[in-house]
């Protein structure tokens, strides 16, 4: 990773906090939270995926209501792990990942996703028990669903490449 360092104040104060420093300096913390990263994207990648490729009309056996009962709490909790995870992560090198372009395509992308699926629950989420029960996904919702999985798809490329631009 070579790139230039921004010098916004925020990210400088950050990198340079000791929060910053104690992810840089202790021998377990940046692993570990490394770690739980992982984990919290696999659980939010994982049950997203899932619940996009039923509406996407994989597996048409199994209910749609059913399926986003369990899907969408677990990927809540992934998110909620993930993120604070990944801010712990930024704080190290705040100042030069924030210029590097997989982070920032990585940005681009969860900021799709949590778009995408603001949107689907203030719409067709909001009749999913009567197209759910017929075994019927409209076409918007299958929109939201490629919409959604080529978003996390392209998080989970922007996260892994963000080491190696």
């Amino acid at each position: 990773m070579d790139h230039a360092a921004s010098d916004h104040p925020l990210l400088v104060s950050l990198e340079h906090s000791n929060l910053g420093a104690a992810m840089r300096e202790s021998m377990w913390l940046y692993p570990t939270v490394e770690i739980l990263h992982i984990f919290g994207f696999i659980l939010l990648v994982g049950s997203i995926a899932n619940f996009d490729l039923r509406l996407l009309g994989l597996h048409r056996f199994v209910p749609v209501p059913a399926l986003a009962r369990h899907a969408v709490p677990l990927a809540m909790i992934g998110f909620c792990i993930a993120a604070p995870a990944g801010f712990l992560l930024f704080a190290t090198e705040a100042t030069s990942i924030a210029m590097n372009p997989a982070f920032q395509f990585k940005l681009f992308c969860v900021a799709l996703g949590l778009a995408n699926a603001i949107l689907f629950h203030l719409g067709p989420w909001r009749t999913m028990a009567v197209w759910g029960a017929v075994n019927y996904v409209p076409p918007v919702a299958r929109l939201g669903a490629a919409t959604s999985l080529l978003a996390w798809t392209g998080a989970v490329i922007g996260g892994r490449l963000i080491a190696y631009l």
